[in-house]
């Protein structure tokens, strides 16, 4: 199995996502001998955000594509690639400013590709990249699951996946992570006890 790895907390190893995203594909190592991980750090990968300049880089012929415009669509490429080889996906996905970071956000912007991994038809849109299973790293200092002020975030995140046609999708979730050390503590129990859920070795 082909598992992809993504994280895209700002804050390296003092991150929560980061950690408990390690943690999952420890887990998942542990009750699945054999998982072949790829692993991206979009905070330290230089994703450009979608723009005139990108699209464009797509839509210019090879041999005409100037440096920038090569490394453009080659990082593009990659991207899709790895998403669409991916048989499981890990995502880290702290919240900021009551949304995923914009790193992952750019991340999104490069496989969500018309005729690719998504397509419209008659009946409406169709995913194309199903059969996958992806679990979400869900880290925020306040509480915002199933509020208004977690649309943006985890809502976001499964509504991208499930227009994509992935619907396997299960969440470790850490929040309260700024109320203080005991809330913290116990939010981290919970996600480490959800993770030992999830990847139960019979």
């Amino acid at each position: 199995m082909k598992l992809l790895h993504l994280d895209s907390s700002i804050l390296g190893d003092a991150s929560a996502s980061r950690q408990l995203s390690r943690a999952v594909v420890e887990a998942w190592q542990a009750a699945e001998p054999g998982v072949q991980v790829t692993y991206r750090d979009l905070a330290q990968d230089a994703y450009a955000h979608l723009s005139a300049t990108s699209l464009m880089a797509g839509a210019t012929p090879a041999e005409l594509r100037d440096a920038a415009q090569k490394a453009e669509v080659a990082l593009s490429e990659v991207s899709l690639d790895e998403f669409l080889g991916a048989d499981a996906i890990v995502i880290g996905a702290p919240m900021y400013n009551f949304t995923v970071p914009t790193q992952l956000k750019a991340w999104i912007d490069r496989i969500a590709v018309a005729g690719k991994t998504f397509k419209y038809t008659e009946a409406g849109p169709q995913g194309l990249a199903g059969g996958k299973k992806v679990v979400i790293v869900s880290t925020a200092g306040g509480i915002h699951a199933g509020q208004p002020s977690g649309q943006a975030h985890e809502a976001y995140l499964v509504q991208v996946l499930n227009f994509l046609g992935i619907t396997d999708i299960e969440i470790v979730r850490a929040e309260g992570l700024a109320y203080g050390e005991e809330p913290r503590a116990n939010a981290f129990k919970a996600a480490q006890s959800r993770i030992g859920e999830l990847f139960a070795v019979a």
